[in-house]
């Protein structure tokens, strides 16, 4: 870990490392005590199963409900401290965390998450407590002599008790020699605790490298789909526009009674339509909106050439182009799904971002029913989105409406 190494420099006090332990050691009282609250209220049955007033079964009772709450509870309080520990680890060692998100009751990963809650909230009190009593006695010791000028009798400094200013000249004397040490003590804390938290909130690395394998081999489709758009558009298309304007100028010079006039106009208008399907299929492998202008740009042109009306609603920045890429063609085979079997009159599409999450859904007025067993490749998009770390849902009831929700972590 960086921050034991950078321990072991001579000049530790004077790098920036003693600071962001504090940082780091100040935060987590706050921290804990936040947590407390809600755990607090999980706890409340447990509590009232210890009072003596209450019968034995009644205690049964509330000792069985107080262990089902916060057993079904703490995992909801344990996940967003665990982000939060993840973010504060970064003050002592700006390695990522190697982890994935908790799928369920069953994942390994939400039960080390609940195991480092715990732990906060019973051993921290134990190991911060002292911790912040022997870093403070230094500046008490320090103060002593002022704290003994103003008072008569004994005064408490720290873990001694003196009333002569004298004496307490000799204690200020002793916490100024001490005082050098003080970083030491808070530094120490700050590793041991960071190094819990990365022993309780990563994954096996080969697990993670897994995950990463995934996105990269997603990053080279989306790569491969822009280079045969771009093939397609700057060599196949362009020869087959010269070929469209060629026989347009030869069905003109061709006498329009003399019989290779129809071959000629037959073979232009082949070529017509050619052009045309060529063009729709360059747009579907990776439309030239989408990375010109973005993805707001590219659902209002998705949206325009679809035959049933979508109302857009996206005031979008920039994303990476990945996130972009997949939120494209999920509300594409979406739209698409709503023309071919829903029979709607209407569709919108809305998109928006909150904290760092893409959030893109598309809801339409049509029969409903759609199941992702039948073939629609909602299937297929749903894979692909699971692959950036996110989560599509999809509620579509008998007699509708059908709505197509898919959440995308642009940092994934």
């Amino acid at each position: 870990m960086i921050f034991w190494k950078a321990l072991r420099r001579r000049d530790f006090p004077l790098t920036r490392w003693p600071w962001r332990a504090l940082a780091f050691v100040a935060g987590t009282p706050v921290v804990a005590a936040v947590v407390a609250v809600p755990v607090g209220l999980l706890s409340l049955p447990g509590f009232l199963a210890l009072s003596p007033t209450q019968s034995v079964g009644a205690r049964v009772a509330f000792a069985v409900v107080g262990l089902a709450v916060v057993g079904a509870g703490l995992p909801w309080v344990a996940r967003p401290l665990a982000r939060l520990e993840r973010r504060r680890l970064r003050l002592l060692d700006p390695r990522l965390v190697p982890h994935h998100r908790p799928t369920g009751y069953r994942d390994a990963a939400t039960w080390r998450e609940v195991a480092y809650a715990v732990l906060l909230l019973t051993l921290g009190p134990l190991v911060y407590v002292p911790a912040f009593l022997v870093a403070a006695s230094p500046f008490v010791l320090l103060a002593g002599p002022l704290l003994v000028m103003g008072e008569d009798g004994p005064v408490a400094l720290g873990f001694v008790v003196t009333d002569s200013v004298a004496e307490s000249f000799g204690y200020a004397a002793i916490g100024l020699a001490v005082l050098p040490v003080v970083p030491y003590v808070w530094s120490l804390v700050a590793a041991a605790h960071a190094a819990v938290t990365r022993a309780l909130l990563h994954d096996d690395e080969r697990l993670v490298e897994v995950a990463r394998s995934r996105a990269r081999l997603v990053d080279g489709f989306d790569a491969e789909r822009r280079r045969i758009e771009r093939d397609l558009h700057d060599g196949a298309q362009e020869k087959l526009v010269g070929l469209t304007l060629r026989l347009g100028l030869a069905r003109l010079d061709v006498p329009a009674d003399s019989p290779a006039h129809e071959h000629v106009t037959r073979a232009h208008e082949e070529a017509k339509r050619l052009m045309a399907e060529l063009r729709e299929l360059v747009r579907g492998i990776h439309p030239k909106v989408l990375a010109d202008r973005g993805l707001a740009a590219a659902l209002e042109d998705l949206a325009d050439r679809g035959p049933v009306p979508v109302d857009v609603r996206a005031d979008l920045p920039r994303l990476p182009p990945h996130v972009e890429s997949t939120a494209y063609f999920v509300v594409a085979e979406a739209l698409t799904n709503v023309a071919r079997h829903s029979g709607a009159s209407s569709a919108s599409v809305t998109a928006s971002t909150l904290d760092r999450v893409l959030v893109v859904e598309v809801r339409d007025d049509g029969r409903g029913g759609a199941d992702p067993a039948d073939g629609t490749g909602l299937t297929g998009l749903a894979d692909r989105v699971a692959v950036l770390d996110g989560r599509m849902a999809l509620s579509s009831p008998a007699g509708g409406p059908t709505v197509v929700r898919v959440e995308l972590p642009w940092s994934a």
